[in-house]
């Protein structure tokens, strides 16, 4: 049995009741698990299925239930030292408080002939550039890491809070903004959540759009991936062209919908507007000979593939054990891809090929990405070549008391949103799950035992976002 993700809805009478996200296996129909706990308490699944340990440690930490025999008991959310008088999502509607009082670092106890060679180095929370807030501490000695530990969450914004008491249809907007490198991805999995809640069926031509949409997405974030990829590894001119040709993608998002990021487009029941597509085909004809040219560049370049190759190892079995996705899960021999195993949109007409690798490094990560790059030109020009008629938007209105569960195979990985209707049809509770909360739970599997000079190039390779996680 495989567990997706888990959340803590708003209570009915008092009562809380949690639910799982199951499946058979990864082509299996989606299930979802309820369970009420009683006095006894809740049972935690980490265990069992390891990767449920992050989410019964934010359900705790935002809702208050507690996990009974949850292997890591200490709070995920909030950073050492933080203590909040009540859970944020507090069915009361009261505002929690939030205290804060530093403390000092408690070292794990270290022993062996060279625990006094032994070195600590935390290194942030503010990073060089525009880097998102992370604090991460190294246990090393010379070059050699021994452990790490990623502290996130500095920066996290309620953004599922925010969504309490919003109009399904105001609230995509909102939906856009919790991460913007994957606002089509957010848009498309919160709209077909709002749209299986209503019962509502998109019209096939608003499919086959946002389809395009989600693609170009892809294409541009990968694009970027390999361009900061080889910024790690010193090749300017990867790191140049990458960008080059991210920004000539961005260009076409504009003039195919007037954003570059892609936004204000997809609304419940379909889009707003039809895609301005003309010319399009040709367009990414033009850019497919570029990417392809860069794409060999990269893999016949001896200093950036050294760097690679055996660079922050993730082995299959880690992949599924603590719930890697997208790219990451699929670098390690693990075929799994939400657009043909649980085929949503337009993918059922327009089937994707999926990519893998089975070395689980750095440079099967790149592989992957590459190869997605060509799967998506694929899909954009039968999409193109076969866009349905008819209209692109039908009505969508949820009921108060309805609920629906929606999905997409963002460029990280899968993103599920759970939507609870409340009273006058607007929301009661969104619950998120996104792809950089389940990868950056596996990232540090990969840094243990490696060394000091190439851990920017596996954080790089693995395209983690942190506004994925502090959402």
């Amino acid at each position: 049995m495989l567990f997706a993700y888990a959340w803590l809805p708003p209570q009915r009478g008092g009562r809380p009741e949690l639910r799982y996200v199951v499946q058979e296996s990864t082509t299996a129909p989606l299930r979802i698990w309820r369970c009420c706990p009683d006095a006894r308490g809740v049972p935690s699944l980490a265990s069992l299925q390891p990767l449920m340990s992050w989410y019964e440690r934010e359900i705790t930490d935002m809702c208050g239930l507690a996990f009974e025999n949850q292997p890591q008991p200490e709070p995920l959310l909030f950073l050492p030292g933080a203590k909040v008088d009540g859970p944020p999502l507090n069915p009361s509607g009261r505002e929690p408080q939030l205290s804060y009082r530093a403390v000092p670092y408690e070292l794990p106890e270290m022993s062996g002939p060279d625990r006094d060679d032994i070195q600590q180095l935390p290194f942030g929370p503010v990073r060089a550039g525009v880097i998102e807030s992370a604090q991460f501490v190294f246990f090393y000695i010379g070059e050699a890491i021994l452990h790490y530990h990623a502290q996130l969450f500095f920066k996290h914004r309620g953004m599922e809070k925010r969504f309490e008491g919003q109009s399904p249809e105001l609230a995509v907007l909102l939906a856009e903004r919790v991460s913007g490198v994957g606002s089509v991805a957010h848009a498309l999995a919160y709209s077909q959540a709002v749209e299986a809640a209503a019962g509502c069926v998109v019209p096939e031509r608003a499919q086959a759009q946002r389809l395009i949409l989600a693609e170009l997405e892809r294409l541009y974030n990968h694009l970027h991936y390999l361009a900061h990829l080889s910024h790690t590894t010193t090749l300017k001119v990867g790191e140049a062209e990458g960008l080059y040709l991210e920004e000539l993608v961005k260009q076409i998002n504009g003039r195919v919908c007037g954003s570059r990021l892609l936004r204000s487009v997809i609304v419940p029941g379909g889009l707003r507007r039809e895609l301005s597509l003309r010319n399009l085909e040709s367009e990414l004809d033009a850019l497919h000979k570029q990417i392809s040219t860069y794409t060999h560049m990269l893999e016949s370049s001896t200093p950036h593939l050294d760097r690679l190759i055996t660079n922050g190892i993730l082995s299959g079995r880690a992949a599924y054990d603590q719930g890697a996705t997208g790219p990451i899960e699929r670098a390690s021999g693990r075929e799994r891809d939400l657009r043909s195993d649980q085929a949503y949109g337009g993918y059922e007409y327009w089937p994707v090929r999926v990519a893998k690798a089975a070395a689980g490094d750095a440079h099967a990560r790149q592989q992957v990405r590459i190869a997605e790059i060509e799967h998506s030109l694929e899909v954009l020009s039968h999409a193109l070549n076969q866009m349905p008629r008819g209209p692109v938007r039908n009505l969508c209105e949820a009921q108060a008391g309805s609920e629906g569960l929606g999905w997409a195979e963002s460029p990280r990985g899968g993103l599920f949103y759970a939507v609870h209707v409340g009273r006058g049809g607007r929301l009661a509770r969104v619950k998120i799950k996104s792809p950089s909360f389940s990868n950056w739970r596996v990232f540090p599997f990969t840094v243990h035992d490696s060394n000091m000079m190439d851990y920017a190039i596996n954080e790089a390779s693995f395209g983690l976002t942190m506004a994925g996680c502090d959402r």
